[in-house]
């Protein structure tokens, strides 16, 4: 089912309403949706290097927007809702322990919202959802959304634009490695914080 998603998601990049598609993905990935919408940011990306900006935009609009959607399920609607969506992507138990760990806990959330929303790690989804379910601020976690997301992106498309097709094979295979280490080191720096501070 996994590689039927992705494949779709890729069939969209090269449709006149990409764009439109683009958004679409941006915003289901972040409350509800298991494929990245890197999978068709960079194919867009790669075929029109000048449109690399308006796409780093509109992914980052509608992925905050779709991050609060998520946050709006946590926190309204998680057991009738976001419960068994988490459950259907497996994500459920990866879930609960996050939400027993960090409880009110909002600077660790942020921590992982960054993370998440730049390295994926943990999945985005995830994230949004717990926001929402220990209440956390929504000006705090929308600025937050803002400048993972849009990081995210925004480097992806200046990686695009500059260097076109050589540098896809790192965008896809390593960048999400190298970020993915970052984003350890910070959880792992933000925990030993919490618990050496006074």
């Amino acid at each position: 089912m996994l590689r039927r998603l992705y494949d779709w998601t890729m069939s969209l990049a090269a449709r006149k309403s990409a764009e439109v598609w683009l958004a679409v993905i941006a915003f289901v990935e972040s409350s509800v949706f298991l494929v990245p919408a890197d999978v068709l940011f960079l194919p867009m990306a790669l075929a029109k290097p000048e449109r690399s900006y308006r796409y780093a935009l509109i992914a980052t609009i509608a992925s905050v927007l779709g991050g609060i959607a998520g946050w709006t399920l946590g926190y309204y609607a998680y057991d009738a809702v976001a419960r068994p969506v988490l459950e259907f992507y497996g994500k459920l138990d990866a879930f609960e322990h996050l939400r027993l760990y960090i409880h009110d806990e909002w600077e660790i959330l942020l921590l992982l919202l960054v993370t998440s929303g730049f390295a994926h790690l943990p999945p985005i989804k995830i994230v949004t959802i717990l926001a929402g379910v220990i209440h956390m601020n929504i000006w705090f976690f929308v600025i937050s959304a803002i400048i993972a997301r849009g990081a995210r992106f925004l480097v992806l498309a200046w990686l695009l634009r500059r260097y076109g097709e050589p540098i896809r094979h790192f965008v896809e295979k390593r960048l999400g490695q190298i970020a993915a280490v970052v984003a350890a080191i910070l959880i792992a720096l933000g925990l030993a914080y919490k618990l050496l501070a006074p």
